[in-house]
């Protein structure tokens, strides 16, 4: 069997043209896609032109810079033992399996619909060799190698992460598409976070940590919450702290430093309590005209905001900002492990708490100019996270794209810095189901299972031993983030409108399908393994309480034209029978997950699958990025034609309303976060921000991740014919 294919051409009219074409009577690929970008002469965008350009990429420079083998069994025996595979990962299988699972791949005849999708693909993602020239993979090699992998010798399992990554129903997430199955990989997953105590040991521990993490290619998130204050007493001396604004520096230069050999810059996150005395510093810290000392540039903030703190900004009183010094003391807690809005006045009242304050409308004004400036901060809404949590604890912060919501617990630590006790920290194991496939996949419960139980894999190959809170939360949780894209492409394709009320009805009921089968599937896991996540005793899915927060009747769709859909699906929403026989099954046997589902921005993994990123609406109809030596390239929303392109209105024309409307309804079923980018036209002020995060307040979103203002072109910049000028 051959495993290598090349992939066809098609011309402007989609026909078929001759393998044996000279490529250099051709335009060339990147001439080609650039043509996307130009209406024809009926006034048409020239989506063929994008996807000769995405075959002749094959022509051109594919197929011309593959490594080629006789058979596949040359082919492993070769890179085995050249040490680009695990010779491990292959001797668990029979090799008759493997060379099955290798031709069920290729059968599906996989074709990248777009240039950018072939070229992220094989830029980003596929085996090369060591010196970087030449390829070792195509798509279906590494679909067929990362099934193999996550399988970890279940066939079956195997056979249907072929058929789910193939079909494009589901996608693994780049950092476990890039690794699987390679001998010289990096980890499978790309995120974490980590709380830091009040003492010098944790702050030291987790500078520590963010260089491990950061140089196997992570992004981090830390909890500055439960600092001193500046001007806090240490060791009963006053004046003596210097507060979060050093430590914030110290983490920004350890991502500087641990730059994975110089390829990126590493990437961090901190969040800070709305309520912390430093927090107006903090902020301060991104204003363009910061001081050198204070000014952060390349960390990302993000602020934990309580309710009370909007109850304060709407009565126009003053917000308290609290010692947590003085509250950790008092009360035996962290600061980041208490609740604000529950104690708020008593902490006022108690003398024993040092306490100072500002304006609460001042607070949110500053926080809409920064976001004006910077798209920062990141906002996390504490009370409506926790009111929605499902697992004891508390949560207190999220990651570096806010979709991660999950219990953390502290470490302690001996006087020679060992661990006296170890906490939990965050793992991110992420991946996404391509919500337009899903629907038309041929047993909906099966794409759902396959994928919970994929991540599942990627929680349990993952075990950071250099930060041992990382491993003992994931090893404790087995939690997963089941994510979903493609939304925008899916409403457009079927002729809805994103934020209508169809398209906020589908959002409802499809949502309302994922929970379900996720529930089921984690709680299959449990069956067979006969383990439960530890704590499952003190969750409200232990007593059932989970369950009765859902009134059946209203997963269902409610318009004609969502009704329809369904019906034409395998995806179904649950009875009140299947609602209530589920719930007797978890409290008997419990979840093996603990977390399963996070909805993330999706990048890279959105293009090789030809899906609109995440759940929110396409910023323009022809995105344009700037993609390494290559330059400018053109990438057309999926889904979207010539007959359908009103149904593909831009995220700044749709508005932030209808935005969040519909992740509202999307948060109710999705036990974590979603990452929720708002958008805003080129005339916004931060009045209008601040109507978002207050309506987004309101309607119960959990976390906003970036502003973004719509840039206007400069006076004589436009070009005639230019779709992306025109929008």
């Amino acid at each position: 069997m051959t495993t290598q294919t090349t992939q066809q051409t098609t011309s402007s009219k989609g026909s078929a043209v001759a393998e044996s074409t000279n490529p250099g009577e051709q335009l060339d690929y990147h001439a080609l896609n650039a043509l996307l970008n130009l209406y024809d002469g009926n006034g048409h965008i020239q989506f063929a032109k994008d996807r000769e350009a995405a075959n002749q990429f094959f022509l051109q420079h594919v197929n011309q810079n593959t490594v080629y083998f006789h058979d596949l069994e040359e082919k492993l025996n070769y890179l085995v033992e050249n040490k680009y595979y695990e010779p491990e990962l292959l001797e668990s299988y029979d090799f008759e399996f493997i060379k099955g699972l290798f031709q069920r791949a290729y059968k599906f005849k996989f074709r990248f619909p777009t240039f950018l999708g072939a070229y992220k693909y094989y830029t980003s993602y596929t085996l090369k060799t060591f010196d970087g020239r030449r390829y070792l993979e195509r798509f279906e090699d590494r679909v067929t190698m990362t099934a193999l992998f996550l399988a970890n010798g279940n066939e079956e399992l195997a056979e249907s992460l072929v058929d789910e990554v193939m079909s494009g129903r589901f996608q693994p997430a780049t950092p476990t598409f890039l690794n699987a199955g390679k001998a010289q990989r990096g980890e499978l997953v790309s995120c974490f976070l980590l709380r830091i105590e009040d003492n010098m040991e944790s702050i030291g521990r987790a500078i520590n940590s963010a260089l491990q993490l950061s140089k196997r290619g992570g992004g981090v998130a830390l909890l500055l919450s439960n600092l001193r204050e500046a001007g806090a007493p240490i060791k009963h001396i006053e004046n003596q702290s210097s507060g979060v604004i050093p430590v914030m520096k110290l983490l920004e230069d350890s991502f500087s430093y641990a730059n994975q050999l110089g390829a990126r810059q590493g990437a961090g996150a901190v969040y800070l309590n709305a309520h912390h005395p430093d927090i107006m510093s903090f902020l301060d810290t991104k204003r363009e005209n910061a001081d050198e000392k204070i000014r952060i540039k390349t960390l990302s903030l993000g602020v934990v905001i309580p309710d009370i703190t909007f109850d304060l900004a709407k009565r126009n009183d003053d917000m308290y900002l609290f010692s947590p010094y003085d509250v950790e003391r008092i009360y035996g807690k962290p600061f980041g492990d208490i609740s604000v809005t529950e104690l708020y006045d008593e902490m006022v009242e108690d003398p024993r708490i040092r306490k100072t304050k500002i304006n609460a409308r001042h607070f949110f004004q500053t926080l809409a100019e920064l976001q004006f400036e910077s798209g920062y901060p990141y906002i996390m809404f504490e009370d409506t996270v926790n009111a929605a949590n499902p697992i004891d604890g508390r949560i207190n912060m999220s990651n570096l794209c806010s979709e991660i919501l999950q219990v953390n617990t502290p470490s302690t630590y001996h006087e020679d810095l060992s661990y006296e006790t170890i906490g939990e920290d965050i793992s991110c194991n992420l991946g996404s189901m391509n919500i337009a496939m899903a629907m038309d996949s041929p047993d909906f419960g099966r794409t759902v299972e396959t994928a919970i139980r994929g991540l599942t894999s990627v929680a349990e190959f993952t075990s950071i031993d250099s930060v041992p809170s990382i491993r003992e939360g994931n090893n404790a949780s087995h939690a997963i983030g089941l994510g979903q894209m493609n939304l925008h492409g899916y409403l457009g394709r079927e002729h809805i409108h994103y934020g209508s009320e169809e398209g906020v009805d589908f959002t409802n009921a499809y949502f309302a399908a994922v929970l379900y089968q996720a529930l089921r599937a984690s709680n299959r896991l449990a069956k067979e393994r006969g383990e439960k996540f530890v704590g499952f005793e003190k969750s409200k899915y232990a007593d059932g309480s989970y369950f009765d927060g859902f009134d059946p009747a209203d997963f269902a769709p409610k318009t004609d034209k969502v009704k329809a859909l369904f019906d034409a699906s395998t995806a179904t929403v649950p009875s009140a029978e299947d609602w209530a026989k589920l719930k007797v099954e978890v409290m008997q046997h419990g979840l093996y997950n603990r977390n399963l589902q996070a909805v993330p921005p999706t990048g890279s993994i959105s293009y090789i699958n030809n899906s609109t990123s995440s759940i929110h609406p396409i910023a323009s109809k022809i995105e344009i990025r700037k993609e390494g030596k290559i330059g400018r390239v053109y990438y057309p929303a999926p889904h979207m034609d010539n007959d359908n392109l009103e149904y593909f209105q831009d995220s700044y024309e749709i508005g932030f309303e209808k935005i969040i409307d519909t992740y509202a309804v999307a948060t109710r079923y999705v036990d974590q976060g979603l990452s929720l980018t708002l958008f805003f036209k080129d005339t916004a002020t931060t009045r209008d921000i601040n109507r978002a995060q207050i309506y987004a307040w309101r309607k119960g979103i959990k976390t906003l991740y970036y502003i973004r203002l719509r840039q206007v072109a400069l006076e004589g910049t436009e070009i005639e014919g230019c779709v992306s000028c025109m929008l």
